[in-house]
């Protein structure tokens, strides 16, 4: 038999092994506590994000639809190129800018003289501006179908593992893509183009001074001329004051519409999105060709219809 203190001693050692067990325990839960707390405010910081990005979308899709009402409201003749505007929605301040997508060189509209004066204005040397400009080219036009295409053949000498499109640019973005162009150049010249205006002009009242400024042949003075009272130009007015350059330039806008919304909401959050959109006066107010916003920076093309596919 045990005696009373072997006795007292097994109670110590089960009294003691129940304490560990149930701070052990404790441990846990309290472990489980601070996960969990850290998983609601992370759900929660989720959802507000997502919250936002949503009425973001509503809010751009409103001032898509009042860019459109303010291009179709007016008569032909008189249908703002360009404007801006602000409206107050979903807990947000939005500052709300369009302008004709004419206002940029088109990839695949410009001529090689455009192009290369846009990229001389941009910092390119003569000659390498030549050359950019004729990668451009050769990225969009046709292989030749009677014998090898030598723009093909630059892409395989530089060890790329594609060729060029043969074909007009899908995005402004494909520019990245073209042999022979330093990234450098290709950042600094994607706010000025587009693929979207379709015409080979750019309109002199909306385009901006580095754009007037890569005109073949323009003069300082010439320059100074067309930046000084832009809106009153006319295309009379314009071919006097840019002389040999007048027939790469337009007074007209185009179809397309770049619209920019930079919103601040009530949270504090800064969210900026553009979209590109065209008014052709079909059934629907406008068409979507391009969205992106400064949270995924991706852009998409959807198919026809109203709003964000």
């Amino acid at each position: 038999m045990r005696s009373g203190s072997q006795l007292q001693d097994i109670d110590d050692s089960r009294s003691g092994f129940i304490v560990v067990a149930a701070l052990w325990i404790l441990g846990a839960l309290a472990a489980l506590a601070s996960i969990y707390s850290v998983y609601v405010a992370n759900a929660a910081t989720s959802l507000a994000v997502n919250d936002d990005a949503l009425r973001a979308e509503a809010v751009v899709t409103a001032a898509l639809e009042l860019t459109a009402y303010q291009v179709t409201g007016a008569p032909p003749k008189d249908r703002p190129s360009r404007g801006r505007f602000a409206i107050r929605m979903n807990a947000a301040n939005a500052a709300v800018e369009f302008c004709s997508e004419a206002a940029r060189v088109d990839l695949n509209k410009a001529s090689k003289d455009l192009l290369a004066g846009l990229f001389g204005a941009l910092g390119a040397s003569a000659n390498d501006a030549e050359e950019y400009a004729d990668r451009v080219i050769g990225w969009r036009s046709p292989p030749p179908a009677d014998s090898q295409d030598p723009e093909e053949s630059l892409y395989r000498a530089a060890g790329l593992n594609y060729g060029p499109r043969g074909a007009p640019f899908v995005h402004a973005a494909e520019l990245a893509l073209v042999v022979g162009l330093p990234p450098a150049m290709v950042e600094r010249v994607m706010p000025y183009v587009t693929v979207y205006s379709g015409r080979p002009e750019i309109n002199v009242r909306d385009a901006a001074p580095e754009i007037i400024a890569a005109l073949p042949g323009i003069t300082p003075g010439q320059l100074n001329a067309a930046l000084g009272d832009r809106q009153s130009l006319t295309g009379q007015s314009s071919s006097a004051a840019l002389g040999a350059a007048q027939t790469m330039v337009t007074t007209e806008g185009s179809k397309a519409m770049r619209v920019t919304v930079d919103m601040m909401f009530d949270s504090g959050r800064a969210v900026r999105a553009e979209a590109v959109i065209l008014i052709d006066g079909r059934d629907e107010p406008y068409r979507v060709l391009a969205w992106r916003t400064d949270a995924d920076m991706q852009s998409t093309v959807p198919t026809i219809g109203r709003g964000r596919p």
